[in-house]
């Protein structure tokens, strides 16, 4: 048996596991920062229309997205399949294709009429990864997790993906000042997905080592599998009552199964799919999608504009952290309902900003300010409360239900928010700060849902959090 500690193990796997957390935060970052050089080897060649050329190079885009939904989609099924770390695997498998297909794309086909589709396909594994991992990461940490410990380290999801946007801003920077701009566009800008290729080999090789949770193996029948992984994670506790438990919670399940995805109620499956939703709109990715273009709004230089854009992904990270230490010492419920009334204000002041016409340090503050609050409730405590809510019975259809209706309101919110920010009649009368002022609204709507429907999950087994939904039902 491993000298390793139980703590020491539960820590290590619980990392290991959000390096997808990571992947997903560095994605975003970095891949943006490619748009120029993709319009220019794949999209200029072809010499069509600008609105033509718009619409191709928003293919890039519409790929990804259309991947994280299919892989959140299939995430339930993968995880019931294959395991939650099979699961893990398979999305790591997806990066290390995407990021090293993507470098590679124009070496290998070119820039002729099928290389902007195969760029596609690359850009449609690395979402298809993004959305297992956003599924399976906070599953398999809940799942390995103390009760005590539960909610900081599956918060980690949300800390790994802001540290892997902040990985990918300053990569993009030092990459940007290791050659010219012209050297960039030519070539350089491969080793940006090529860096995401790197970063999944590493995924890859660390999940080799990690086994799968034991409530998945219970699941599987795999009872001596699972009492030697409970011995190394619990060693104070019976493995075998344990895996009384878990089959207990299972059997129960299956007694309910002719009602399917809604055994325990619909409130349960509601209350799930809301707090994703909400997580997205409130406005969290408008405000990190299009900061520079939010504060050249505001009448700042492009070069303060990106400052500033910067600043936002420093004060995400360390509020973020923040949040993983009290997570499980506040709870989950009251940092949601405070966290949506920190967002409304701050929104409504922001957007009032824009309306009337006020530079200068008050709607800075009011962004870092809303950045801050976002970090210490529904960025990372999401995460939490999806991961702890669902009964294992449904968990399977439930979980990527609620993560694929977090990307549906992503996809929403960033198509919405730019017909809002470039319509005339509404800049005439808010100046850009429309918008901003839906986000105040909703993140209040957001936060009533949560008094009304989300129960206080701190502390709870998964054991104990189905019997409430039992019993409540």
């Amino acid at each position: 048996m491993s000298s390793e500690s139980s703590q020491g193990l539960v820590t290590r796997l619980a990392l290991i596991a959000a390096i997808g957390g990571l992947l997903f935060g560095y994605d975003s970052a970095v891949i943006a920062a490619i748009g120029t050089p993709v319009d220019i080897h794949f999209i200029a060649p072809r010499h069509l229309s600008a609105t033509a050329a718009s619409s191709l190079s928003g293919m890039v885009v519409v790929a990804v997205l259309v991947g994280c939904v299919t892989g959140s989609l299939l995430s339930g099924w993968i995880g019931i399949r294959f395991g939650r770390r099979g699961g893990l695997l398979i999305s790591s498998i997806c990066f290390v294709a995407a990021g090293f297909g993507a470098a590679l794309t124009e070496k290998l086909f070119g820039t002729g009429g099928s290389a902007l589709q195969i760029f596609c396909f690359f850009r449609f594994l690395a979402g298809l990864g993004i959305g297992v991992v956003s599924t399976l990461t906070p599953t398999y940490i809940a799942e390995i997790a103390p009760p005590d410990k539960r909610g900081q380290m599956v918060s980690g999801q949300q800390m790994a993906i802001v540290t892997g946007a902040l990985t990918g801003y300053i990569f993009t920077w030092l990459l940007a000042h290791f050659g010219s701009i012209d050297w960039v566009n030519a070539s350089g800008w491969c080793w940006s997905p090529a860096s995401e290729g790197l970063i999944g080999i590493a995924f890859l090789l660390l999940l080799l080592t990690a086994p799968d949770t034991p409530h998945w193996l219970v699941m599987k029948g795999r009872h001596s599998e699972a009492s030697k992984i409970l011995a190394r994670l619990e060693p104070q506790a019976d493995p075998n009552l344990t895996i009384q438990k878990i089959k207990a919670g299972f059997d129960k399940a299956m007694d309910k199964s002719s009602a399917g995805l809604f055994a325990f109620g619909v409130t349960v499956v509601f209350a799930g799919v809301s707090v994703a939703a909400f997580q997205q709109l409130v406005g969290i990715n408008a405000v990190l999608y299009y900061a520079p273009q939010m504060f050249q709004n505001l009448g700042f230089g492009a070069d303060t504009a990106l400052l500033q854009t910067i600043s936002i992904g420093v004060v995400n990270f360390i509020f973020t952290m923040i949040a993983s230490r009290v997570v499980d010492r506040f709870g989950r419920k009251p940092l949601l309902i405070w966290g949506a009334i920190g967002m409304a204000v701050m929104m409504a002041v922001l957007g009032c900003c824009f309306w009337f016409k006020v530079g200068g340090v008050l709607p800075l503050a009011s962004v870092l300010l809303y950045i801050a609050v976002f970090g210490m409730s529904w960025g990372p405590v999401c995460w939490v409360v999806l991961s702890e809510m669902f009964p294992s019975s449904i968990k399977g259809a439930a979980m990527p239900i609620a993560v694929t209706g977090q990307w549906l309101a992503n996809i929403l919110v960033n198509f919405l928010f730019k017909v809002a920010d470039g319509s005339p009649a509404l800049n005439q009368t808010f100046h850009h700060g429309f918008s901003y002022l839906v986000f105040a609204a909703l993140s209040i709507l957001g936060g009533l849902i949560v008094a009304r429907f989300v129960p206080e999950t701190k502390g709870r087994s998964l054991d104990e959090i189905e019997e409430m939904w039992r019993s409540q039902k």
